[in-house]
């Protein structure tokens, strides 16, 4: 798990530090069936299109991630 931070300026309103995910060790979200991949890396979830990598990665607290995931689970999203 990466353990900095890098030092760039946040986005205005942006309560979430930027975070190094160049070490992040990822996991499919779909016993690798899907195209999301979740990365745990300071306290935060990090998740990204595994079609792309180098793409932005949406940071998630813990606490958006369980409502992201309980939504999903209730149909809100789809993840296929």
């Amino acid at each position: 798990m990466a353990e900095s931070t890098t030092h760039q300026r946040p986005i205005m309103g942006w309560d979430k530090p930027e975070l190094d995910l160049s070490e992040a060790q990822w996991q499919s979200s779909s016993r690798g069936l899907g195209d999301v991949q979740i990365a745990f890396v300071e306290g935060f979830v990090a998740m990204r299109n595994s079609d792309s990598p180098e793409s932005p990665s949406l940071i998630f607290t813990p606490a958006e991630w369980g409502a992201f995931v309980s939504g999903a689970r209730e149909g809100e999203f789809d993840l296929t």
